[in-house]
């Protein structure tokens, strides 16, 4: 067979913030990128646009300027509203985290990211639409084939290594026959903008773990959030888990509406005329659902390979972080001969990530099953709600904010729980 020339040494499927974080470590590192991006810049994404501390370290750790003359809008900590009771809960001081979350939307938060990637030697291609993979003799991945542009161009690009960062649909994982698991949580998430100048500068995330409808009788599935953005709007949304009985069976769009008009009428949010486009849905792959992350050539980073946190729903964080792990892996490997030294190399992805969120996400696994059960969450936060110390634990517990080596006994305590738990 005639050997082919490689366009790249590592083709990144996907522009998001998983994709993008792997192009921009594995470019500083002096390796050959190509970034394929179905749509262009910007582009709307649905998404609470809120960013915990791990993830604000992922992208200082991009060389991102996260001050707010850059357009970032601060915040302090994660107000939680449920059981009567509103509870306003600091983001925690550790060596290993920033003490501060961010909001911004990803119409140009994505870009952002994609233009660190370009800056740091990545080339980036978007209007490419990843369809399948391209297969040597024994079934390895050498590269992709797509469709470029509006006239839908039929394109291949070579490269000895991929990464699957498209998101949630996994197209790519599943031309190579990688399904999601059915046996691992996922969740639905829908949101909408609104104008509401008495929320939009907000300084803390809002979590609601309870929701009315307009009677305030009716207890409404789910839990929903406001995120100020600091710009006269801010983000509504509420999400869903298969845990839950309505997951499925439940018009998400109306149960948001519905919930928005028990909220003060001076925020804005019960009148039509202060949204901003219409209500957007997407899923929330969680928990390591689809497997494995390391295959024939393909490594899966962020909502491709189902990273999403399972305790809060959280995504970009893992996506970025995902993304750099496989881009250290990714170095070390094509530094090695093809063949069995180098397929060794790349084997220590999928066990890294398993060691570092395997027996988190099995927890996470099991805080899903309880919360999905009404009589359990009503519970909870009656009685866990009024006791700021336990709830300072459970933000740690839910936002994965520990020091890993010191700590207080917090931080002993969840370390403890997650190497212990069987790693998914």
């Amino acid at each position: 067979m005639t050997a082919v020339e490689n366009d790249a040494d590592v083709i990144v499927v996907g522009a998001g913030p998983g994709g993008s974080a792997t192009a921009y470590h594995l470019a500083r590192h002096g390796v050959r990128v190509l970034l394929l991006e179905k749509t262009e810049f910007p582009r709307e994404k649905v998404c609470g646009d809120g960013l915990t501390p791990r993830a604000v370290r992922q992208l200082i750790r991009m060389g991102v300027d996260t001050s707010p003359e850059a357009g970032w809008l601060h915040n302090k900590g994660l107000r939680v509203i449920g059981g009567g009771v509103r509870l306003e809960l600091d983001w925690p001081d550790l060596a290993s985290f920033p003490n501060y979350g961010l909001v911004r939307t990803r119409l140009d938060f994505d870009d952002l990211l994609a233009q660190r990637a370009i800056a740091a030697g990545a080339k980036l291609r978007t209007s490419v639409t990843v369809t399948d993979p391209v297969l040597d003799p024994d079934g390895r991945v050498i590269g992709v084939q797509g469709e470029s542009g509006p006239e839908k161009e039929p394109v291949t690009f070579h490269a000895p290594l991929v990464v699957a960062a498209d998101g949630v649909s996994g197209r790519f994982p599943l031309a190579l026959g990688l399904a999601k698991r059915e046996d691992r949580p996922i969740g639905v998430a829908v949101r909408r903008y609104y104008r509401s100048p008495a929320k939009h500068d907000d300084d803390y995330l809002e979590s609601w773990l309870e929701l009315r409808g307009k009677d305030n009788d009716a207890l409404l599935p789910g839990y929903g959030w406001i995120f100020g953005l600091g710009d006269g709007r801010v983000n509504v949304g509420l999400g869903i888990l298969n845990s839950s009985s309505a997951f499925g069976k439940t018009n998400y769009r109306r149960l948001l509406t519905d919930w928005l008009a028990n909220t003060p009428e001076d925020w804005g949010m019960t009148d039509e005329a202060n949204a901003e486009g219409p209500i957007l849905g997407a899923a929330l792959p969680m928990g390591f659902n689809r497997v494995p992350h390391y295959t024939r050539g393909v490594m899966l980073v962020g909502d491709s390979g189902g990273m999403v946190n399972p305790f809060n729903g959280e995504g970009i964080a893992y996506a970025m972080e995902s993304g750099e792990l496989a881009a250290e892996v990714a170095v070390q490997a094509l530094a090695r001969p093809a063949g069995a030294e180098r397929e060794r190399a790349l084997m220590a992805y999928p066990q890294e990530l398993k060691a570092r969120f395997g027996g988190y996400y099995r927890l996470g696994g099991i805080f899903v099953k309880l919360i999905g059960r009404p009589e359990i969450m009503r519970i909870a936060t009656k009685h866990g709600m009024p006791h700021p110390a336990l709830m300072r634990f459970v933000l740690k517990l839910l936002a994965n904010l520990t020091d890993p080596r010191g700590g207080d006994a917090m931080d002993r305590v969840i370390n403890a729980m997650t190497k212990v738990a069987p790693a998914v």
